[in-house]
């Protein structure tokens, strides 16, 4: 025992001792730092054209995504909400704000104007995009199959079926010879849409009187001005605008007495007449799954756009009835949904 201790106390012995001590303190130092330093949660930065509430089944649904691909929000991922609360000149300031908050990931749901702005201020940045259009048309992507660069998403496609919600119009009120179509100036798929309804009331052999509206507070003069026509109907071009206030629609078609159609199941819920176009649910859904891939490592541009190809046409018995008309009985079995 003597000679153990006599050899600690050497300064060989005192020079290892303190090696000893320098190693230990050393790891429990890089083991400390080391935890401290591990990456937070990853970031999601979500850039929305409207409010919580108005996007609250849209959300829903991109929260079910997320979790199929393994991300819950609060337990292995962050997301970051931006609101434009129906101002879309706020979008390209909102998504550059995401931008510079080094968010991980950028998600721009509810149409081609947030896909637009977050592509303009995302260089860099992962997208990815859920819309109506065509995102290959609109200059999103470079093809559908390879999207190229840093951006993928899902599309519906509803704006391509604009001139089906006229035929179907036209067959709810096969006496009419002019119907009126709704459209935005501000959307960039407004033109688009405009020259296939010419092109399918042509065929129809009817007249469109051309209506605009970018404002809800322009909505009531519509419906009172085709309120005085006999029969008069109103289609609504695909629009993320018109979507998200389906029951301001509804409550002045019915109020105005005036068949509308419009492109989201919101509408006849809500008390309107029908509508015809893509499956918000399925689109928003998976737009949550392809963040979630993104995020476990893969790259967007090996993700090819994806397109939700199932269109649905629901329509509302009551406000039918109410409105004085009945729906064709083809019209009701080819329904996706009845509402009674």
């Amino acid at each position: 025992m003597r000679y153990a201790n006599s050899r600690s106390a050497t300064p060989q012995g005192r020079a290892r001792r303190r090696d000893f001590l320098l190693l230990v303190a050393g790891a429990a130092s890089w083991t400390t730092s080391s935890y401290a330093q591990r990456p937070s949660l990853p970031v999601i930065g979500y850039l929305c054209p409207e409010s919580p509430e108005r996007f609250a089944s849209r959300l829903k649904a991109f929260h079910e995504g997320l979790g199929e691909a393994g991300f819950v929000e609060g337990r292995n991922v962050t997301i970051d909400y931006q609101w434009a609360n129906g101002q879309y000149a706020r979008l390209p300031g909102l998504a550059a704000e995401l931008v510079s908050r080094n968010v991980d990931i950028i998600v721009a749901p509810g149409g081609a104007p947030v896909a637009l702005a977050a592509k303009a201020a995302g260089t860099g940045k992962t997208i990815v995009f859920e819309m109506g259009g065509d995102p290959v048309q609109l200059g999103v992507v470079d093809s559908l199959s390879r999207p190229g660069g840093n951006i993928t998403g899902v599309s519906s496609l509803s704006v391509d079926v604009s001139p089906k919600r006229l035929e179907l119009m036209h067959e709810f009120l096969p006496t009419a010879s002019k119907v009126a179509v709704v459209a935005n100036p501000t959307s960039p798929t407004a033109n688009s849409q405009l020259r296939k309804l010419r092109s399918a009331a042509e065929t129809l052999g009817i007249d469109l009187q051309i209506l605009s509206a970018s404002k809800e507070d322009e909505f009531e003069s519509i419906f009172s001005s085709i309120a005085g026509q006999s029969p008069g109907g109103l289609v609504f071009t695909s629009d993320p605008y018109f979507a998200f206030r389906s029951r301001r629609l509804a409550d002045l078609a019915m109020r105005f007495r005036v068949p509308a159609i419009t492109q989201t199941r919101d509408f006849p819920m809500a008390g309107g007449l029908m509508s015809y176009g893509g499956d918000f649910v399925q689109s928003h859904r998976r737009s949550g799954i392809y963040a979630g891939r993104v995020l476990m490592g893969e790259k967007p541009s090996d993700l090819p756009v994806q397109l939700v190809t199932k269109l649905e046409l629901i329509i509302n018995l009551k406000a039918a009835k109410l409105l004085g008309y009945e729906f064709s009985p083809s019209v009701v079995s080819g329904a996706d949904e009845v509402i009674e």
